[in-house]
């Protein structure tokens, strides 16, 4: 099974069901989508293999963990080519106070989360991704005020 191939029913049953619940037993989870054990855990370790399933883990309340502040973080670069891309993300990769980005399109090359315990220690911390000659042309800091909706996966289509 390749990522870029359709996925038939039972494979979406499956992401689905791991998606919500992700500590489910093999046979539980067999039992859900109708196969034998050993023909569920097949289809799962095909779909990891793949790389549609890319790990398991728990979603932590960052706040409940002593977080002290989420950003989320704009970067705009003076160019964008290759190796330029490659030496901003090799910097961010380095960083464990950036749990995500993202290269997307528009104004800006980069969407960052960044999780911090104070304003100090991000200022710190974006005057060392400034001053580390990765060619960034501008940062914005957009601070988490609440979360409406928490993110609980990605909708998979019954097709």
């Amino acid at each position: 099974m390749s990522a870029d191939l359709p996925l038939d029913r039972i494979d979406r049953s499956i992401l689905r069901i791991l998606q919500a619940e992700g500590r489910l037993t093999n046979q539980a989870l067999a039992t859900r989508v109708g196969l034998s054990p050993s023909a569920c855990l097949a289809r799962v370790r095909q779909l990891e293999h793949a790389g549609i399933i890319q790990g398991y883990h728990a979603r932590l309340d960052p706040f409940r963990i002593g977080v002290g502040l989420v950003l989320f973080v704009q970067v705009a670069l003076e160019a964008n080519g290759p190796a330029e891309l490659a030496r901003f993300e090799e910097a961010i990769a380095a960083r464990p106070q950036i749990v995500e980005a993202s290269h997307v399109s528009g104004d800006v090359d980069y969407l960052l989360k960044v999780v911090v315990a104070d304003m100090p220690e991000w200022t710190r911390l974006r005057d060392e991704l400034n001053g580390g000659g990765l060619g960034i042309h501008r940062i914005t800091t957009l601070v988490l005020m609440s979360k409406p909706k928490i993110f609980s996966g990605y909708p998979v289509a019954n097709r």
